[in-house]
């Protein structure tokens, strides 16, 4: 095999390296895409703006347009990054959403952690295919797990898209091949997943929504912290914990996994070498 072929007629080029192997899209794949995040930002800000007081206390209109925004914007990512995407990735992209819905359902509205963990699934999958692979579950599975359980989550499908797409380039970038980088990358997600979905609950819907984040929001509201200030406190506090562990979570799901499983995704296959020292020796997580 050369080290560059391209696929004629279908607009794609890819490049193979050793382990590896890159796809380049059309421009439309990219516009697309594009068109989709703009659209999930543009729902994100409607909220922020209108602040429904209705939203996610039924299916009712308002829930159903800021459920048909984030759709849309799904739909179109959906579209552009097709070409990038594994076909097979989409087999598993179910259970990653049903590991989202049934964890975060436990552990974020049953507990009295102040935790969430309801981005596992998107995070596995992002580092498995990527960003926009991790974007995509996340967005869908907020929104089935709105339609379905919960409708208070489908305001949060921003943050959600985030940390799926955040997990793609923290591998991408070789954070999980040690445990420690691991956790520091998914610290580092949390601060903007936080920031996203602080004025979601201070604004729509008046503070922390779990027993563990409401709790702490009305600990810090007794202290003297206005709305919004206690809930971007126990967001920032809360999400970088929170993506800390997922991430951790991942890296030792990923070591779990079959090797004819991972072997199907270059990205899953580079996060599995170890890191190295400036010596060259392997430095843990392998």
């Amino acid at each position: 095999m050369t080290a560059h072929d391209s696929v004629s007629g279908q607009g794609l080029a890819t490049t193979t390296s050793p382990g590896e192997a890159r796809t380049t899209a059309p421009k439309w794949a990219y516009l697309l895409t594009a068109a989709g995040a703009l659209v999930i930002i543009a729902t994100y800000v409607a909220v922020l703006l209108t602040q429904p007081a209705t939203l996610g206390q039924d299916l009712g209109n308002t829930t159903l347009w800021v459920m048909a925004g984030y759709l849309a914007g799904a739909a179109l990512i959906a579209a552009g990054t097709l070409p990038l995407i594994p076909r097979s990735i989409f087999a598993l992209m179910p259970i990653a959403i049903a590991l989202n819905i049934t964890v975060g359902q436990i552990v974020g509205t049953l507990t009295p952690i102040p935790l969430y963990l309801d981005s596992l699934g998107s995070v596995i999958i992002g580092v498995l295919a990527g960003p926009a692979a991790g974007a995509l579950t996340g967005i869908l599975g907020n929104v089935i797990w709105g339609v379905t359980i919960n409708p208070t989550v489908i305001a949060f499908t921003a943050g959600a898209a985030f940390v799926g797409a955040a997990a793609g380039w923290a591998a991408r970038l070789g954070a999980f091949r040690a445990p420690w980088w691991a956790v520091l990358a998914g610290a580092i997600a949390g601060i903007p997943g936080g920031a996203l979905g602080a004025p979601v609950a201070a604004f729509v819907f008046g503070g922390g929504l779990g027993v563990g984040t409401g709790g702490i929001v009305a600990t810090l509201q007794a202290a003297g912290l206005e709305m919004l200030n206690a809930t971007t406190v126990q967001s920032l506090a809360s999400d970088t914990a929170d993506k800390a562990i997922i991430f951790l979570l991942a890296f030792l799901v990923l070591r779990a996994l079959p090797k004819r499983i991972v072997r199907r995704y270059p990205l899953a296959m580079r996060s599995l070498a170890p890191a190295r020292s400036r010596s060259g020796r392997p430095v843990g997580g392998a």
